[in-house]
């Protein structure tokens, strides 16, 4: 499943667009998510911080679909650029979740902006750790919003001690591994694919 790659890596570019959160809060995130630099195992691959996030999302067996709809949207050379990015990278499970012939339909050529647009959702320009979403969540009474890099919005919110994420349908994705840290940029995996209001 080449196409999950290529998802990842057009989630990455979308962070591009820039977040909701004020200059100095972006500043103060970045300086924190700088601080933890550890190798993490996603899909049964390391993921090493001196790479980039498409150089790391070829080789987690976990996101196939996204690899290879981030190829479909054209998306790779955006998410090897310097960034930095927050991805929110949906799991081929996540992608499972959808309606029957979905990812087929949106890896048709004839369909590649809607792919586009799907992938870019899931991205935040910026590097977010795990931390500075919390903060911003404590900061924002319960929620923080995010623009991402297609334009839209999505809210981060607590669940006990894990990080939901809510698109704009009001469907929430949960973080199962977050902090894994890339070149350019952050990627916290998401059990759901969140989607853009239609």
């Amino acid at each position: 499943m080449k196409n999950s790659k290529i998802i990842a890596a057009a989630l990455f570019s979308a962070a591009l667009l820039g977040g909701n959160f004020s200059a100095d809060a972006q500043n103060d995130m970045a300086k924190g998510s700088k601080m933890s630099q550890k190798t993490v195992m996603v899909g049964g691959a390391a993921m090493y911080p001196n790479k980039n996030i498409v150089e790391n999302a070829v080789n987690s067996k976990d996101h196939t679909t996204l690899v290879a709809a981030v190829q479909a949207a054209d998306l790779v050379s955006t998410l090897q650029s310097d960034g930095p990015f927050t991805v929110f990278a949906p799991t081929n499970t996540a992608f499972e979740k959808l309606p029957n012939g979905t990812v087929a339909t949106l890896l048709k050529p004839e369909n590649k902006q809607q792919l586009q647009g799907v992938l870019t959702y899931h991205v935040v320009a910026g590097n977010y750790s795990a931390n500075d979403i919390v903060a911003a969540i404590k900061k924002g009474n319960g929620t923080a919003s995010f623009t991402t890099v297609s334009g839209g919005k999505l809210v981060a919110m607590l669940k006990g001690k894990n990080v939901m994420i809510m698109d704009e349908n009001g469907n929430t994705a949960t973080v199962t591994i977050s902090d894994v840290n890339q070149s350019n940029g952050v990627i916290h995996v998401i059990d759901t694919v969140v989607l853009p209001a239609s």
